[in-house]
């Protein structure tokens, strides 16, 4: 299941718009305005991203009283804020603050710094499928007992798709969700990478599906 996100920002603007990058990311999302509503919410997150200032409080204030939760002190929680200064980030960081992104931001910065927090709170992930076994920690990757060198971006990819082994997805998807929705290619580098992945898989792993996209056969 995809990870959840408490967004916390009274600006609706700001708010929607986030929302909508996270959940084009594969995020599930929550939306609120105060930080009242957030301790609401906030057990049930696996990440928050927190404004500076709320209508009924600050975020610093707020985020100090969540580090002394038994959830919240391991809880990632991004900063996002429009207040620049080196000071103002070393506040942030001090009170607890995982991470730091100030506005404007890069919708593709914002998705890959929440997806970098999460995967140091989560347990490490091996996915085997059939003769393929892929270790996110440990970034490596063996067919029937060979060790395989990828890419970064090879691996990311390869990553994703054994994280939903049987399941399609569409060029445009994978564009999204490995490369980022800022990227400026085409879909032809996905077609690239699953060309270079299945010649170094040498095998017919990653199956097309006509007219829908890609997908990994089998099941972990």
């Amino acid at each position: 299941m995809s990870a959840q996100i408490l967004v916390v920002e009274d600006e609706l603007a700001v708010r929607d718009l986030l929302a909508f990058h996270l959940m084009r990311a594969g995020f599930r999302v929550t939306e609120v305005g105060t930080l009242q509503e957030a301790w609401a919410h906030v057990a049930g997150a696996d990440a928050v991203v927190l404004d500076w200032m709320l209508p009924d409080g600050s975020g610093i204030d707020w985020l100090r009283q969540l580090r002394g939760t038994l959830k919240g002190e391991r809880q990632p929680v991004l900063m996002l804020t429009a207040r620049a200064g080196e000071i103002d980030k070393v506040l942030g960081l001090d009170a607890g603050s995982d991470d730091y992104l100030v506005k404007p931001f890069s919708s593709a910065e914002l998705v890959a710094r929440l997806r970098a927090l999460l995967r140091r709170t989560e347990p490490a992930r091996v996915h085997k499928v059939g003769a393929l076994t892929l270790d996110e920690r440990q970034g490596t990757v063996a067919y029937e007992g060979h060790e395989l060198s990828l890419t970064r971006r090879e691996f990311e990819l390869l990553a994703f798709l054994c994280a939903s082994p049987g399941r399609v997805f569409s060029r445009t998807e994978l564009l999204d969700r490995v490369w980022g929705e800022d990227f400026l290619g085409t879909e032809r580098t996905v077609d690239q990478h699953i060309a270079q992945l299945r010649a170094l898989l040498k095998a017919d792993l990653i199956e097309t599906v006509r007219g829908r996209g890609y997908r990994l056969k089998g099941s972990e």
